[in-house]
């Protein structure tokens, strides 16, 4: 079992401006608060996004994630039941991790199908169709399947024609695959976006670089997230490229601090770490779980959105912040409104 963060209670907030990009509500990316919890003195502080060039110092690295967002939602049928099926992580030419899930009609949120079973038939659109093949993990609902897939054409192709952005639940309508990308996007993954980045625009980086503060990759493909239910994620492919592995080391040594945007870095970097302070070039499946247990040995703190009560990612999040932190930078934020979810505000835990 996993250790959470997640046992006091609060409601996100949202509502519907929570529910919009900046750019829908006639904003720049960088348009968003930023809490700022500092560890060391306990002291939250309420910024805007584009204050994050005061906020690090030069000799500071920030590490982002160059996986970009797949369309990896599809829309299907099995029997005479809608439905949609989430694609994860691709294990060979014909396997897939997946996700089905309930469709009702005419709304665009899904329910989790947790009664299915082997040999399960799924037609897809284009002609493609799926069989759910063996659980992906051992459970007693089993969320994660292994399906072969049978598309008739490549897989970026397929998806790219017939799927759409996977989207969460409190969101009402679908939005382009762009809406999803950070300026960072490089690489395909498999699942969904990455919110700590999103409020990064172009314009802000060049800033950041001016005033001396370093930026690295990394890439950390995720799978079917959904961990909303004290699940551990599951193993997700990972490099940690030479050059950034070099980058963390020296921002180490010259004193600076190594800043993750978006939890999926601080999994990615901390599966490279061999020591404190010491990063080594690393790529594969990381099994990794940050929780409130771990010590970060070269991440030193974390660029992040605002999660759910029950999310896995919330364990990670007190990993850096401690948890009388968290529970005061959480409390803060829903006294001042914050917006939650992936298009709401941001969360700067520092050293």
């Amino acid at each position: 079992m996993i250790a959470t963060a997640s046992s006091f209670e609060f409601t996100p907030a949202g509502g519907p401006r929570g529910h919009q990009t900046t750019e829908e509500r006639g904003r720049g990316r960088d348009d968003v608060r930023l809490l700022v919890s500092r560890r060391s003195s306990g002291r939250i502080e309420h910024r805007s996004f584009g204050d994050l060039t005061s906020l690090l110092r030069p000799g500071d690295l920030l590490v982002f994630n160059r996986s970009a967002t797949l369309n990896a939602a599809l829309d299907a049928t099995t029997g005479s039941q809608a439905a949609v099926l989430h694609v994860a992580r691709r294990l060979s030419d014909a396997e897939w991790i997946v996700e089905l899930r309930h469709a009702e009609p005419d709304s665009l949120p899904t329910t989790p199908w947790l009664d299915a079973e082997a040999g399960t038939e799924i037609e897809l659109r284009g002609g493609g169709r799926a069989t759910l093949l063996r659980p992906a993990v051992d459970a007693d609902a089993v969320r994660l399947w292994v399906a072969e897939m049978m598309l008739g054409l490549p897989a970026d192709e397929y998806l790219r024609r017939w799927g759409r952005p996977i989207v969460y639940g409190h969101n009402r309508r679908s939005r382009p695959l762009s809406v999803y990308q950070t300026v960072f996007a490089g690489r395909t993954r498999q699942r969904r976006d990455a919110i700590g980045g999103a409020a990064l625009p172009a314009e802000l980086v060049t800033r950041l670089l001016v005033k001396g503060i370093d930026l690295a990759p990394i890439v950390l493909h995720c799978g079917v997230s959904s961990l909303e239910a004290h699940e551990p994620p599951q193993p997700e492919p990972f490099e940690v490229p030479p050059d950034t592995a070099r980058r963390v080391n020296a921002a180490i040594r010259a004193g600076g601090r190594v800043i993750a945007v978006g939890t999926t870095c601080v999994r990615a970097l901390e599966s490279s770490a061999v020591g404190p302070g010491l990063a080594l070039p690393s790529s594969g499946l990381t099994n990794l779980v940050v929780d409130p247990t771990y010590t970060p040995r070269v991440t030193s703190g974390l660029l992040t959105g605002w999660h759910q009560p029950m999310a896995s990612h919330l364990a990670m999040v007190e990993a850096f912040a401690g948890r009388k932190m968290l529970e005061t930078s959480y409390r803060a934020a829903l006294d001042a409104g914050y917006l939650w979810h992936e298009f709401g505000d941001s969360h700067l835990i520092l050293p």
